[in-house]
């Protein structure tokens, strides 16, 4: 490029100067030139071209190369695969071998067991052609077949066993009894020893006791407005009579009992007494009469040590100090209850947790928040479930009444128990005309059969005799009258502890001498 131009230049320099060049000459000298740097470019190709054939071929040899070491290693593998197989071959070879062998032998110690099984049932057949004629020659003698005397021997060996069955069993039954007799009875004397509570009988009314008699007046308040807030208040029924210095508080629920007394003591002390703060402050009584049931529930549990109780149980279980149950404190006897049954059930190595915790819970269903027709123990047991007591636990409180059937060892040990602290001497009262009326009940109950003559109900109601006719009633009749007597005060009547019923059948042989 740099001759071409200077070529023009000097082709120009000359034409200015005067013509030393012609244009003619500048043509062939480009053409020279052009012609040159076609030939330098083709032989650039050509040799661009060698250098490219020649990367082509070495990158071939390359690919060529590693194609046959590939092939080379699966020729490789595919041999020692071909050779695992051919040992795998040999291996099955020789183990069929083995089996055929083995074969062989079990095949020939077969053959030798069929020959001596044919050789011991010939001997068998032997033995029993044998065996049949002595045993004609035996009854040819005692002039008795075989199963004839076999039928002999066998009776007399089922009498003489039943004859021993029967006088060990009569043995192992008055043996049982008298132990289990003795046992019960000691366990529940030293239960009863073991565990001894106060007994405080509630009436169905309290008495506010006032310094003077000015009082009452403020109480009532002008044309009775107070003491009716209070009345509509408390449902409490309150009672300003002639009685000096006292205020009667009447009402069947204690907790309203107690409600109304603690606010007749704030009212009184406050001195402030009219129909808004009365509302103010029964509100305020009854609030802290909650607070306190709960807090006793839970001061019972730890007393008792009964852990993960329900909140609502443990609710229930202070509500017990304000019920009664024939003028029992209910919190006082489940709690007698729940020590019962924790020495009884360690006496006879049970659970005495749970059977504490069962105690402790097994009248739960006579403080309900609201009322039900349900048993007092069915609703119990209902709670108990609800409020994810275990089974055994549930059974036992439904079952403390016989409203269900027991299923735990638990169970019996709660009704007995329960029965032990309704027993105790002034535990429990009863008002006079019931108590009369379940003895008539009783008599009236066993005079309404065949044959009875007289019945007393004696020992308090604890104790049924009934006098029934010798002409008409015979000895195991009055066994039955005894026990189907049993059975139906069981179930048609209610009473603390238990009931004995006994019936007397005297034959009697008169003769008159003249």
């Amino acid at each position: 490029m740099g001759e071409i131009m200077y070529v023009l230049v000097a082709s120009l320099a000359g034409v200015a100067v005067g013509g030393g060049f012609t244009w003619v000459v500048f043509n062939n000298i480009l053409k020279n030139k052009k012609e040159g740097i076609l030939a330098e470019a083709t032989q650039e190709g050509e040799t661009i071209k060698e250098k490219k054939i020649l990367q082509a071929k070495e990158k071939f040899l390359e690919m060529k190369n590693q194609h046959e070491n590939e092939v080379r290693e699966r020729n490789k593998k595919l041999q020692q695969g071909e050779d695992k197989v051919k040992s795998r071959e040999r291996e099955l070879s020789q183990q069929v071998e083995q089996y055929k062998r083995k074969e062989k032998e079990i095949e020939t110690q077969r053959e030798n067991l069929n020959k001596q099984l044919d050789t011991t049932q010939r001997k068998q057949a032997e033995l029993e052609k044998s065996n049949q004629k002595v045993v004609a020659l035996l009854e040819e003698t005692a002039k008795m077949t075989a199963d004839d005397a076999k039928k002999r021997l066998m009776e007399q060996l089922k009498e003489d066993a039943r004859n021993a069955a029967a006088s060990q069993i009569q043995g192992i039954v008055d043996e049982a009894k008298l132990k289990a007799n003795q046992e019960a009875k000691k366990i529940v004397i030293q239960t009863i020893q073991r565990t001894a509570v106060e007994h405080a009988v509630e009436n169905s009314v309290s008495v506010f006791n006032i310094e003077n008699d000015e009082i009452k007046g403020r109480i009532i308040g002008r044309e009775g407005r107070n003491i009716r807030a209070l009345e509509a208040a408390t449902g409490v029924e309150i009672i300003v009579d002639d009685t000096p210095e006292a205020i009667v508080l009447s009402c069947f629920d204690p907790v309203r009992r107690e409600i109304a007394r603690l606010s007749l003591h704030q009212l009184v002390t406050d001195g402030r007494i009219h129909p808004a703060r009365i509302e103010e402050v029964v509100a305020k009584v009854t609030k802290n009469i909650n607070d306190e049931i709960v807090e006793i529930g839970k001061r019972t549990t730890i007393e008792l040590g009964i852990h993960g109780l329900h909140s609502e149980l443990i609710r229930m279980v202070g509500r017990m100090k304000y019920r009664s149950s024939y003028g029992q404190n209910l919190l006082q006897h489940s709690r007698e209850v729940a020590n019962l049954c924790a020495t009884m059930a360690s006496e006879l190595g049970l659970n005495p947790k749970a059977a504490k915790r069962a105690g402790l819970l097994h009248d739960i269903g006579k403080v309900p928040d609201d009322e039900s027709e349900l048993p007092h123990a069915i609703l119990g047991m209902k709670l108990a479930e609800k409020f994810g007591e275990k089974p055994d636990v549930c059974n036992a409180i439904g079952a403390h009444h016989d409203e269900i059937e027991m299923t735990t060892l638990l169970s019996p040990i709660i009704q007995v128990c329960d029965a032990i602290s309704g027993a105790r001497p002034g535990a429990r009262r009863e008002v006079v005309e019931a108590y009369i009326q379940r003895l008539r009940d009783l008599e009236n109950m066993a005079l309404e059969n065949n044959g009875v003559s007289k019945a007393f109900a004696i020992q308090a109601g604890r104790e049924l005799r009934v006098m029934v006719e010798a002409d008409r009633v015979s000895d195991d009749q009055a066994d039955a009258l005894a026990i189907s007597l049993a059975s139906k005060i069981e179930t048609e009547m209610t009473y603390p502890g238990q009931v004995r019923v006994t019936v007397i059948r005297e034959k009697r042989a008169v003769g008159i001498a003249r």
